[in-house]
């Protein structure tokens, strides 16, 4: 049975959701593409329509998530003057919830480690991601008339980042809520928008 274009880019899609999914949670080496195509309801052999190799799946994957990624902070920020827009991300970026949403999480903290070891493609893809989304953050930045809105973006993105991946990896929870309420805490404050 031949499908139409519109059905396999649906599919394509859904492929694209797990692997993101998949690759968030145990690093792109991790994930097999019989896996991924199983969790869809497909064959390892329906993989080939869509993709002519993993490091292809795991490029367009990286794209997804930052689409994903994007998606949430429009969610976030949507309808907020910049300084509370901004207030609103910080406060979901550096919540528990988020910290326990690993698998359909920010991308940065889950492939920063993993990228060193990708290729070429991979690592394209994630910084063209990579600066979509601090392009959406400068904005906000910039818009508080920061003049420094470049140096305060890479600072604030780096340390909500280094933040998020420190909770994940703490055992211990109430140092885990402590590490990210006070990174909250200190990102607003030098960003002067703590009363927001």
């Amino acid at each position: 049975m031949r499908y139409d274009a519109e059905h396999k880019q649906r599919t394509r899609a859904k492929v694209l959701k797990e692997a993101a999914k998949a690759i968030r949670g145990a690093g792109p080496h991790q994930v097999g593409v019989a896996e991924v195509m199983a969790k869809v309801g497909l064959t390892h052999g329906g993989f080939y329509a869509h993709f002519s190799s993993k490091d292809e799946l795991v490029v367009a994957a990286i794209a997804q998530m930052f689409n994903e990624a994007m998606a949430s902070f429009e969610h976030v920020t949507a309808g907020k003057a910049p300084a509370e827009a901004l207030a609103a991300y910080i406060d979901f970026y550096l919540s528990p919830r988020h910290r326990e949403a690993q698998t359909i999480g920010c991308p940065l903290p889950a492939l920063a480690a993993d990228l060193p070891r990708l290729d070429e493609g991979a690592r394209e893809a994630f910084t063209r991601g990579a600066e979509r989304l601090t392009a959406a953050l400068s904005r906000l930045i910039a818009a508080l008339d920061r003049r420094d809105a470049d140096e305060l973006t890479s600072s604030a993105l780096a340390e909500m980042v280094g933040a998020l991946s420190l909770a994940r990896a703490i055992s211990d929870i109430r140092r885990s809520n402590a590490v990210l309420r006070h990174s909250r805490d200190a990102l607003k404050r030098r960003l002067g928008i703590e009363a927001t």
